[in-house]
């Protein structure tokens, strides 16, 4: 919608809204030979990390959770899930640290998306919680979803079952003390009617109950792949499992989702052309343009092979039950 009125683009260098980043270096791991110490060097960047880097998952920053790199190790040490932080505070701490890749040359899921939270707070003037209430959820009547959670019909937060050892959330939720910080890569609260609305929206290209949010050529820009040819991919990659956006699966990425670009290659049924996206914990969705449907899975499970199964399934089911 920025990028439709003018205020931003996509080549736009991330540095030109957020000053720090004009300092960021990329972190270069080593082993000695001797010790098999590892060590961590700074080299400088090769080019501006831009907009666009950030949409598609391009930017070299990552998600430190996501292994254990000396440069994920200091992305853990720095807090950069806190709950209690400001989109200020995150990218503040964020652009001191090294990249975990060059900007442009690899795919590597990570918090490009929550810096894209902070650029539309900045260019818009108001924090991302005003911004996507104001723009989006009522606009398209998604009256359960927000940062806080919002009761409708008596319902309540739905919750993980409590026999578990492991923990069942990035961050607990507590209605009582919500969390500060308005990321925007997590932490919406919203229903799978809610989320139908969303997504029926993008099938429609843009546009739901005579209400456009986005233009259809908008809608079909998100929805090709944007890798560079050539790129590489993280290590993380392969554990995003059927949501990979590896050629051998003939998915892509575009802009913040995953798209289809070939047949025959995914393990799991679809068409050319449908896009996806799934939650740290189990939450997956997906749209397909050609046969104009979507499915909402809503799902918080600790293993990654019981969710990645469930994701599978609900395909094989969806697909399964069409009918001529």
């Amino acid at each position: 919608m920025l990028m439709e009125e003018g205020r931003l683009a996509l080549n736009d260098p991330v540095e030109h809204y957020i000053p720090e980043f004009a300092r960021v270096q990329v972190g270069v791991e080593t082993v000695d030979a001797n010790s098999g110490e590892r060590r961590l060097a700074l080299a400088p960047v090769r080019r501006a990390m831009t907009v666009h880097d950030l949409f598609r998952h391009t930017s070299g920053l990552t998600y430190g959770q996501f292994g254990d790199s000396l440069v994920q190790r200091q992305y853990r040490e720095n807090g950069l899930m806190d709950p209690a932080q400001s989109n200020a505070e995150m990218v503040t701490k964020l652009a001191a640290l090294p990249l975990q890749c060059q900007p442009g040359e690899v795919f590597e899921y990570g918090m490009s998306t929550d810096v894209l939270g902070r650029i539309i707070e900045i260019v818009s003037g108001m924090d991302l919680d005003r911004f996507v209430a104001e723009r989006v959820t009522q606009p398209l009547g998604m009256h359960a979803t927000g940062f806080r959670l919002i009761r409708q019909d008596g319902a309540g937060l739905a919750v993980p079952f409590r026999d578990s050892a492991v923990p069942s959330a990035l961050f607990a939720y507590d209605d009582d003390n919500p969390p500060r910080w308005h990321s925007g890569g997590a932490g919406l609260l919203s229903t799978a009617g809610d989320y139908a609305r969303f997504c029926q929206m993008l099938l429609n290209g843009g546009v739901l109950d005579r209400v456009r949010v986005l233009s259809r050529k908008s809608v079909d820009l998100m929805l090709a792949n944007h890798l560079p040819p050539g790129a590489d991919y993280g290590g993380s990659t392969r554990g995003l499992g059927i949501n990979a956006p590896l050629p051998e699966l003939g998915q892509g990425h575009g802009l913040a989702v995953g798209v289809r670009t070939e047949r025959g290659l995914c393990p799991v049924p679809g068409s050319v052309g449908d896009f996806y996206w799934g939650g740290a914990l189990g939450t997956y969705f997906w749209a397909d343009p050609q046969e104009q449907l979507f499915a909402i899975l809503m799902l918080q499970e600790n293993d990654l092979a019981t969710r990645a199964g469930y994701r599978s399934l609900l395909r094989n089911i969806v697909y399964g039950a069409l009918e001529d």
